[in-house]
């Protein structure tokens, strides 16, 4: 059989090509629908939800960190595309014992180019994600930055309050907007109210996922930050690393837009 090596430099064996593939991140079954293969999609977890036509009809096979391993055999998958930081490192390598699973690993663009092109490699679509892959770096090559850069914060979550940090691939979105994140810790720290005060964010975003951040929190942040800009943002722009990257460039250019007018 075929070998193709994933994001975390495994070797992973499969037919030429797969036929029944399980897709346990949300962005990556997104982006098997954009390359084509609705007929190869045999399962894909509760939280893929785009394209929405399409998702309704394919079986569901639990959470990204909660998978039903049951359903999962009786759907027999040839290949299963799994993501290092999204699931349950325990489930994916008892999944490892009995099927092909392909895991990507993603920080920033660079990273979800190359996920792509391996993505398009072992299902067959490398014409397809060659595509996707050029017009994504087209589009970020010619993404508008601000003229000032912008302390700011992200937070994905309320009570207790956390943010995105450094080597996340959200702060890599926020670098490709000119931002520069006020918070230095790794991954998803716990932040404080206090902390987030004493961080001084010019612009606080609050991402729709995975809290829904909503109209009705921005005067609880308005009340801690009285000088910073609070915005809500889709969540799935900055943190969706798949065929959605084909849209997020112009998201952020018309967010980019009001803040620069708000600053000047």
């Amino acid at each position: 059989m075929p070998v193709f090596y994933d994001q975390l430099n495994r070797a992973v064996s499969v037919p030429a090509f797969p036929k029944r593939i399980i897709s346990i991140v949300p962005s990556q079954t997104e982006l098997l629908f954009y390359m084509g293969l609705d007929a190869e999609i045999a399962g894909i977890t509760k939280f893929c939800i785009h394209p929405a036509n399409k998702v309704s009809l394919v079986p569901k096979i639990g959470g990204t960190k909660q998978l039903n391993l049951e359903v999962i055999h009786q759907l027999r998958p040839d290949l299963i595309i799994a993501n290092k930081e999204e699931n349950e490192q325990s489930q994916v390598e008892e999944l490892m014992k009995h099927y092909p699973v392909w895991i990507s690993d993603i920080h920033d663009l660079p990273g979800a180019l190359q996920m792509i092109s391996g993505i398009g490699a072992i299902t067959g679509s490398v014409e397809e994600a060659s595509k996707i892959d050029t017009i994504i770096q087209q589009r970020f090559d010619e993404l508008n930055k601000p003229v000032i850069i912008t302390r700011a914060a992200y937070l994905i979550w309320r009570k207790p309050y956390m943010a995105a940090g450094k080597g996340t691939f959200i702060d890599s979105m926020l670098q490709r907007c000119g931002f520069d994140n006020v918070f230095s810790e790794t991954r998803y720290p716990e932040i404080s109210p206090e902390a987030l005060i004493a961080a001084k964010p010019e612009l606080l975003l609050l991402s729709s996922e995975p809290y829904p951040f909503a109209d009705k929190h921005i005067a609880e942040f308005k009340a801690l930050l009285p000088n910073t800009r609070v915005l809500l943002v889709d969540g799935e722009m900055f943190s969706w690393y798949g065929s959605r990257l084909l849209e997020a460039p112009a998201y952020f250019t018309g967010l980019i837009e009001p803040i620069n007018n708000f600053k000047s």
